[in-house]
C-alpha cells in the first residue's frame, strides 16, 4: 500500500492539487489487498486521482467507500477508473446519495467490468429516476460476473421491480439479491415472483418493508428453496461426476499399466526368439562361409594352373613377335635414312634457290634506290628554283612545313609498325620452331623410354618426320612471301611519298637485308636439325642391336622360367592331393555340423510353439479385460442415465409443485 500511497500523493500533485490526509492516513494503515475510505469524505481531485490509479492498480481486491459522502461528478470518476480494472472483487458504495448519474456510471460499470462479484448500493438513491434506474436494470441483465448485490434503501418502487425483475430473467450469475426497505408494493412483488420461475441461479431474495402481501413473499420463499434444492442437487451431480470420472480414469490408468506390462513380456519375449535365431543363423553363416572359402582356395589353386599355362604360351607367342619385329625394323631404319638423304639435297637445292632470288631482289632494290635518288636531285633543283616564291608566302610555307612534319611523323610511326609486325613474325616464325625442335625431343625422349614400343612406331616418327619437314618449307615459303609483299607495299610507298620517304626506304632496305640474313640462319638450323635427326636414326639403330641383345637374354630367362614352372606345377599338384584330404576331413565334419543345426532347428519349433500358445494365452487375457472394460463402461452410462432419470423426475416434481401451489389460484381482480 506505500506505493499506492506515494502514486495517490504524486497524482494530487500533477494535478495541482495537495492530497487529503486523511485519505493518506488511512493509506498507511490499511492491510494488504483492502482499500477502506469509509466515513472519509472525498473530493472530486481525490476521485479523480483513485479513479486513475485503479486503472492500473492489480493488488487490491476489496473497494469499501461506503459514507464518503460521494458527489455525481467524483462518482463517475471512480467508477471510470473501476471499469478497466480486473482485480476488485468487492465493491461498498453504501451511503453516497447516488443518483441518476450514479447509476448510469454504474450501468457502464457492470456492463464493463467482468471481475466484480458483490456489490453493495445500501443507502442511494437508485430507484427515483426511472431511466436511469431502467439503464442500471439492462446492465445488470448483461452482466455474468456478479454474485451479490444489496439495493437496500434505494427508493425503489414497482417501476423498478418491474426492471429488475426482466433483468433477472437474462441474468445467470447473480446468487443473491437485497431489496428491503424499498417502495416495491403489490405490482412490484408480482413481477418478481413472475419472473423467478425463469432465473435458475438466485436462490436468495430478501423483500421485508416493501408492503408486500405474505403470500407473495411465501412465493418467493419457496422459489428460493426450490432454486436451494435446485444448486444443491447440481453440486452433488458434478461431485458424482467427478467422482465417477476419477474413477474411470484410474480404470482407464490401470488397464492401460496392465496393458504396457504384457506388451512389454511379449516385446521380451520376441527380443529372446530374435535373439536366438540371429544366433543360429549366425552360426549357420559361419559354417558356410568357411565351406565357401575352401571352394574358393581349390578354384584359385586351378586357376593359378591354368594361368600359368597360359603365360608359358604367350611368352613363345612374344618371343615369335620380336624376331619378327627386330627384322621388320631393321628394314623400315634402312629405308628411312634413305629418304632423310634424299630430303636433305632436296632442302640444299631449295635453299640455294632462295638465296639466289634474295640477290636478285636485292640488285632490284638498289637498281631503284638509284632511280629514287636522281628523283629526289630533281626536286632538290624545283625547290631552289622555287625559293623566291617561297620567301613571298611565308605564312604558306609555315603551314605546308607543319603539315610535312605531321606526315613525317605519321610516316615514321607506319615505319615504326611494320618493323613491328616484321619483327612479330620474325619472332612467331622462331618460336613455332623452337616448339617443333622441343616436340621433337620430347617425342624422341618418350621413344627412349619405351624402346619396344617405339619398335613398332618407327614408321609413325618417319612420318611426323616428313610433316615437320613440309611445315618447314611451307614456313619458309610463307616467309619468302612475307618478303615479297614488304618489297611490294615499300615499292607503292616510295611512289606514292617520293619527297618524305628517301630516309625510310633506306631503312626498309636494311630490314629486308637482316630478314634475309635471318632467312639465311634459319636455313642452317633446319640443317642442323636434319643432322641431329641423322644422329638420332643412328642411336636408334644402336638401340636396334641393343634390343636384339636384350631378346636373347629374355629367351634364355624365358627358358630357365619355363624349368622353375615345370617344377612349381609338380609341388603345386602334391599341394593339391594334401588339401583335397584335409577337405574330405572338413567335409565330414561339416556333416556333423549339419545334424547338429538340424536339432537346433527342431530346438528352434519347439520354441516357437511354446511362444504361440503363450501369444494365445496373452491375447485371451487381454479380450477378457476388454470384457470387462467394456461392461464398466456400460455400468457408467447406465448410472448416467438413472442420474439424468431422477433429474427429470426432480424437475417434473417441481414444476408439479409449482403449478399446483396457492400462487396460481390468486385472482387477477386482487
Amino acid at each position: 500500500m506505500e506505493e499506492f500511497r506515494r502514486a495517490y500523493s504524486r497524482l494530487c500533485k500533477e494535478s495541482g492539487t495537495e492530497p487529503q490526509e486523511t485519505v493518506l492516513q488511512q493509506l498507511h494503515q490499511l492491510p494488504q489487498g483492502r482499500l477502506d475510505l469509509a466515513t472519509q469524505s472525498l473530493t472530486v481531485d481525490t476521485c479523480r486521482a483513485l479513479g486513475r490509479l485503479l486503472q492500473k492498480e492489480s493488488l487490491l481486491t476489496e473497494l469499501i467507500l461506503s459514507d464518503c459522502m460521494l458527489s455525481e461528478e467524483g462518482a463517475t470518476l471512480l467508477l471510470q477508473g473501476l471499469c478497466v480494472n480486473t482485480v476488485v472483487r468487492f465493491l461498498d458504495l453504501k451511503g453516497n446519495n447516488l443518483r441518476a448519474a450514479g447509476a448510469e456510471a454504474l450501468a457502464k460499470l457492470l456492463r464493463q467490468n467482468k471481475s466484480i462479484q458483490s456489490l453493495t448500493l445500501e443507502w442511494n438513491n437508485l430507484g427515483t429516476w426511472d431511466e436511469a434506474f431502467a439503464i442500471f436494470c439492462g446492465a445488470l441483465a448483461a452482466n455474468g460476473a456478479l454474485r451479490q448485490l444489496d439495493l437496500r434503501n434505494n427508493q425503489i418502487n414497482h417501476k423498478g421491480a418491474e426492471e429488475l425483475a426482466l433483468a433477472l430473467k437474462s441474468n445467470a450469475s447473480l446468487q443473491q439479491l437485497d431489496l428491503r426497505w424499498n417502495h416495491i408494493g403489490l405490482l412490484g412483488g408480482r413481477a418478481l415472483v413472475n419472473c423467478l420461475p425463469g432465473n435458475r441461479t438466485l436462490w436468495k431474495l430478501e423483500l421485508a418493508g416493501n408492503n408486500i402481501p405474505g403470500d407473495i413473499l411465501r412465493a418467493v420463499e419457496q422459489a428460493m428453496d426450490h432454486n436451494q434444492d435446485r444448486q444443491t442437487v447440481f453440486r452433488e451431480s458434478q461431485a458424482r461426476a467427478q467422482v465417477l470420472s476419477k474413477e474411470v480414469r484410474h480404470l482407464r490408468e490401470e488397464k492401460s499399466k496392465q496393458f504396457l506390462d504384457l506388451m512389454e513380456t511379449i516385446d521380451r519375449q520376441r527380443e529372446e526368439m530374435a535373439r536366438s535365431s540371429k544366433a543360429s543363423a549366425a552360426r549357420v553363416g559361419q559354417l558356410q562361409e568357411a565351406l565357401n572359402e575352401r571352394h574358393s582356395i581349390i578354384n584359385s589353386l586351378k586357376a593359378k594352373l591354368q594361368m600359368t599355362e597360359a603365360a608359358l604360351a604367350l611368352s613363345e607367342q612374344k618371343a615369335q613377335d620380336l624376331g619378327e619385329l627386330l627384322a621388320t625394323t631393321e628394314q623400315e631404319q634402312r629405308s628411312l635414312v634413305q629418304r632423310q638423304a634424299k630430303e636433305h639435297r632436296l632442302e640444299q637445292q631449295e635453299a640455294a634457290e632462295r638465296e639466289s632470288k634474295l640477290l636478285r631482289d636485292l640488285s632490284a632494290a638498289n637498281e631503284k634506290n638509284l632511280l629514287l635518288r636522281n628523283q629526289v636531285d630533281e626536286l632538290e633543283r624545283k625547290v631552289k628554283s622555287q625559293q623566291e616564291q617561297l620567301f613571298l608566302t611565308k605564312t604558306e610555307l609555315t603551314n605546308t612545313t607543319a603539315e610535312l612534319k605531321m606526315r613525317a611523323i605519321q610516316a615514321e610511326e607506319r615505319l615504326e609498325l611494320e618493323k613491328n609486325r616484321s619483327r612479330q613474325s620474325l619472332e612467331d616464325a622462331e618460336h613455332l620452331r623452337f616448339k617443333e625442335v622441343e616436340h621433337m625431343t620430347r617425342h624422341l625422349e618418350d621413344s627412349e623410354r619405351a624402346m619396344q614400343e617405339r619398335v613398332q612406331r618407327l614408321e609413325a616418327a618417319r612420318l611426323s618426320l616428313e610433316e615437320e619437314l613440309s611445315r618447314v618449307k611451307a614456313a619458309a615459303l610463307s616467309e619468302r612471301s612475307q618478303a615479297e609483299e614488304e618489297l611490294i607495299k615499300a615499292k607503292n610507298q616510295v611512289r606514292l611519298e617520293e619527297q618524305q620517304h628517301q630516309t625510310h626506304l633506306e631503312e626498309k632496305l636494311r630490314l629486308l637485308a637482316q630478314a634475309r640474313d635471318e632467312a639465311q640462319s634459319t636455313c642452317l638450323q633446319q640443317k642442323q636439325t636434319v643432322a641431329d635427326a641423322q644422329v638420332r636414326a643412328s642411336q636408334l639403330g644402336l638401340q636396334v642391336e641393343s634390343l636384339r641383345r636384350r631378346l636373347e637374354e629374355l629367351q634364355q630367362e624365358l627358358s630357365n622360367k619355363d624349368q622353375e614352372k615345370v617344377a612349381e606345377v609338380t609341388r603345386v599338384r602334391l599341394e593339391l592331393q594334401e588339401q583335397n584330404g584335409r577337405l574330405q576331413a572338413e567335409l565330414t565334419a561339416q556333416e556333423a555340423l549339419k545334424e547338429k543345426v538340424a536339432a537346433l532347428e527342431r530346438q528352434l519349433k519347439v520354441i516357437a510353439s511354446d511362444h504361440r500358445e503363450a501369444l494365445l494365452d496373452r491375447e485371451s487375457e487381454n479380450a477378457s479385460l476388454r470384457e470387462k472394460l467394456r461392461l464398466k463402461e456400460a455400468e457408467i452410462a447406465r448410472i448416467r442415465d438413472e442420474e439424468a432419470q431422477r433429474a427429470s423426475f426432480l424437475q417434473n416434481a417441481v414444476l408439479a409443485y409449482v403449478q399446483g401451489s396457492p400462487l396460481r389460484t390468486l385472482s387477477p381482480q386482487k
